[in-house]
This record gives C-alpha cells, structure tokens and sequence, in this order.
C-alpha cells in the first residue's frame, strides 16, 4: 500500500461539473485530491479487505438476529419499544437492503479492523462508483497509469442490477428518493442513486424530506400529493423513529429503503455487542458500552463514541483514566460505547481510513479517506485508488 503522487488532469474542476459533481470542493478546501492516489495489490485488496468485508458483514447480521428477538438489546440499543415491532418485522421479512460501508483501518499488513458501519446512510458514493473509476481509465488512456492498473469497484454495476432486485421484490412502479435540503452532498448522492435506478428500469422520483406530507388517510405524500409507497431515504433511522412522523409509520406502509432493521447495525451499540459474540475475532477491536465498564480503570487507549455518533462527533479519547475530547457534537444523551484505540496509518503526514462498500452481502468496491486530524469527519479529502 503506498500513496503515489500524481498529476491532476487539467480542467477536472469543470468536468466534476459537467457530471454534476458539484461538491468535489467544499467551503473553499478540496474534498475530492487526484494530487496522489493510494496503490494497493491485488492480494491486499483480496484477502486483507474483500474477504474480511463480507465476513464482517455476516457477523454483524448476526448480532442483528439477537438483537430484534432481545428485549434487553433492543433497549440496549436504544430503539424505541413503540417501534420494536416495526424493526422485528422488517427483518424477520428480510426486507431488502441497499447498500452498507464498512470504516477499516488498514496499513497494507495485517488484518484490517473494524471502526464502525455506516449500514444506514452512508456517502460518498458517487465519488466511489463513478468519479474515482473515471480519473482511473482516463489516466490509463493518457498514458499516465499502467495499461493493466485496475480498481476495486463493482460498485455501479451492482447497484443497478440490486435496484431491479429490489423492483421486483416489491413489485415497485414508482419509486421516490428522498434526502434534506441545503445538504449539497446528500443530494448528489441520491441524484447517483437515481441516475442508477433509472438504468434499473424504475421510475425514480425526488423529494425532499422535508417536504413529506401525511394524508388524512394515513399515507406519505409528496409535493403532487402522490403516496410514497417505496421510498431511498438518505436520513437516519435514529431520527426517524423519535420525530413526530415516527407514530405513523407503521400504518403508513411504506416500503423504505434502507428498512428498519438497518437501525441496528448503524449503531454504535453493534460494536460491543460484536465483541462479546466474536472476541479475539482478528478483524474486530475491543470495545464495551460505558456504563459495563470502569473507563477509569482502562489500561492503554481508548476511543468513546455516543451510539449515534455522524462525521466524528463527541468523540473522546481515555488514557490513563483520563478522558480528553476530541470533537464537538450535538449527541451522547443515548449513551457510550469504549472501542480499543487503533490509529490510522499515516502516509505523508495524512491519516488515512477505508471505506469498503458492500451491496446488499457483496463486497463491492473501497474509498480512500485522508485528513490532518486523526479523526474523518465529513470535510476529510478523498483520494482515488489503483490495483498494481
């Protein structure tokens, strides 16, 4: 694994545009850096990252099973008991999933571990499945990478072809997809996710979550007054079930994707819950909820995360017993967890993360992530990768 410097292509600002890649800089600091790019083999990317992705992935099912058929972990998990039985259902009828991203840390040695899933409403994708595969055949038609440099990246491809798995599990006719306003990054992700609907074959209509309304009859509407039936919401199930929405939406009927028992597996309470069912698993960190744990009496280091934690907020770093924080953030009434403290490899003064994506149980393609700090959060600059 090495970080390659690399010439930019000229005028990639104004085709990022043309393509509708209208945060590659953001708040005036570049988001998406074709400066270097990260070089990886084909046996890192094998067995050091796909094959871990998809057994993580079982695992994490796993603890999903115990959790909707748990009381105690249900609460544990701080899912509303008036909405257990919205989370049980979906997953007992295997509601169909989208797409997930697993956080590893990885070096190019060892095993890679396991930081959190963004199994919920993760981004990045468009940069991921499009843009960082376009930088890479355009460069090889340049002359400016190996003929044969390759990248790990189905991600396209499967999502189109889960898109009509999807339609026909539901038997969809109209599909809406819904983001917030005033997010330039949520929006683009889900114009993507629309861009690969629409090949699918479905009729994908946009509105904004905001402007959702409710019927007398029970049911979604959006702005024409059209009932959402099936529904790609990039917004969080957290928020979902604690909003005044939240009452209906089990008489509402709608097919969402991603469904409720994707509640579970974005929090942070899976990472504990992983470690008490695997411990010692060589992909998996130790970490504990707070509150069954002396963070006083840890030893070495450790990293405490609010279960519902986005983009690296509240989190704290124990050492020693004592806790520093290191980001602010509007969360942590849910509670802690304590996950053991691996730092991101460093390459040229840049910490670096991988995302590995996964579509519906397959391995599907990785984003590179670098930043200053320690900590990725939602301004850490993307880099594209190549298999050499």
């Amino acid at each position: 694994m090495f970080r390659m410097p690399c010439q930019p292509r000229k005028g990639w600002q104004q085709l990022a545009n043309e393509f509708g890649f209208h945060f590659h800089t953001m708040y005036g600091e570049p988001y998406w850096d074709e400066s270097a790019y990260y070089q990886f083999t084909l046996a890192q990317i094998e067995n050091d990252i796909e094959d871990p992705t998809a057994e993580l992935h079982q695992m994490c099912l796993a603890v999903t099973e115990d959790v909707v058929n748990s009381e105690e972990l249900l609460t544990r998990f701080r899912i509303p008991e008036q909405h257990w039985d919205l989370v049980r259902n979906s997953w007992q009828e295997r509601a169909p999933s989208l797409y997930s991203r697993l956080d590893l840390v990885y070096n190019g040695r060892g095993p890679a571990k396991l930081l959190e899933n963004n199994a919920d409403t993760p981004t990045s994708l468009y940069e991921s499945g499009f843009w960082q595969w376009l930088w890479l055949s355009q460069n090889v038609d340049a002359g400016k990478l190996a003929l044969h440099a390759d990248q790990f990246n189905s991600l396209q491809e499967k999502l189109v072809h889960r898109f009509r798995e999807i339609a026909l599990h539901y038997n969809i006719n109209q599909l809406h997809m819904a983001c917030c306003k005033d997010t330039v990054e949520d929006r683009g992700t889900v114009q993507y996710l629309q861009d690969c609907a629409t090949e699918a074959g479905l009729l994908a209509d946009f509105v904004f979550i905001e402007d959702i309304g409710l019927a007398d009859t029970g049911v979604f509407t959006d702005l024409q007054d059209a009932p959402i039936t099936d529904c790609f919401k990039l917004y969080p199930w957290e928020f979902m079930l604690r909003e005044e929405f939240g009452d209906v939406l089990e008489d509402a009927q709608v097919n969402w994707i991603e469904p409720p028992w994707k509640s579970i597996i974005s929090n942070k309470a899976l990472l504990p819950q992983l470690w008490k069912k695997f411990e010692g698993h060589p992909n998996l960190l130790a970490a504990y909820f707070s509150d069954e744990i002396n963070t006083n009496a840890l030893s070495g280091k450790w990293i405490k995360k609010p279960l519902f934690s986005r983009e690296g907020a509240n989190v704290s770093i124990i050492e020693g017993g004592i806790e520093n924080k290191l980001s602010d953030g509007p969360y942590g009434e849910e509670g802690y967890i304590v996950q053991a403290f691996e730092p991101l490899p460093v390459f040229e003064g840049n910490h670096t993360l991988i995302g590995s994506w996964l579509v519906d149980d397959m391995p599907a393609g990785i984003s590179v992530r670098e930043d200053a700090s320690a900590i990725t959060q939602d301004l850490s600059r993307y880099l594209p990768h190549i298999i050499l």
